[in-house]
């Protein structure tokens, strides 16, 4: 079963600097019927002005990623850490015991847009840690990228039994995605236009997939999308 969220159903937060949609309850937004999918928790498309950004602030046991589509930006946290994402680059962060960490537009001119995904972690009280890379730097399969995942090749190491992977068909190229029995999947377009097995998504739809088999990403109008598959905690 195949069930699509329209980008204009998405929560919103819209403040001077900033225009973010979620596709599940977060922040002042709430929806029963959207609390997350699996592990998978916020889905967040966020749009930041020039300078503006979030201040310093904490988590914990969570697998935060962040994937940049346009402009750069800039990140700070208790490890010491500090980097600027740019487009094109994923940044795994594990909040673990806690950390603290602001997130800025680099740019004093253009804006940053940017997906945050929350995943919450298979068990809590990890170390705190950071990762991030290029989309080059992971192994291609095709138009698909594994990209993150509890382990094994180039992709970014998350704490949660979830497999994330960048796919980017090009215009009428299909691409399949088997669905391990007892899996279910979330797919969410990041820019352009896909068929998911026949169904026309454009930029901010998501679907959320259990009991397929296989899935078909036909690629429509320089389509990218991320797809996560996780095993469906329903099923034994």
């Amino acid at each position: 079963m195949i069930t699509i969220r329209r980008s204009a159903e998405r929560g919103a937060t819209r403040l001077s600097w900033l225009d973010s949609r979620h596709s599940f309850s977060f922040g002042d937004y709430y929806d029963a019927a959207h609390m997350g999918f699996g592990p998978l928790r916020v889905i967040n498309e966020d749009r930041v002005a020039p300078g503006g950004g979030f201040a310093p602030h904490g988590h914990r046991d969570m697998e935060i990623i962040s994937y940049v589509l346009a402009g750069a930006l800039a990140h700070e946290d208790s490890l010491g850490t500090g980097s600027v994402i740019r487009a094109g680059d994923i940044q795994r962060m594990s909040a673990g015991t806690g950390i603290r960490h602001s997130e800025f537009n680099a740019s004093r001119t253009e804006p940053v847009h940017f997906l945050q995904i929350w995943i919450i972690p298979e068990r809590p009280g990890a170390q705190p840690e950071y990762e991030q890379r290029s989309l080059a730097q992971f192994e291609p399969q095709g138009r698909v990228r594994r990209i993150a995942g509890s382990g094994g090749g180039s992709a970014l190491t998350i704490h949660a039994p979830v497999d994330v992977f960048a796919a980017s068909p090009g215009d009428g190229e299909l691409v399949r995605h088997p669905l391990p029995d007892g899996h279910m999947a979330w797919l969410q377009v990041a820019r352009g236009s896909i068929e998911l097995d026949g169904a026309r998504l454009e930029a901010g739809d998501g679907a959320a997939v259990t009991g397929e088999p296989m899935l078909e990403i036909l690629g429509r109008r320089s389509g990218e999308a991320l797809l996560f598959d996780m095993k469906d905690a329903g099923r034994r």
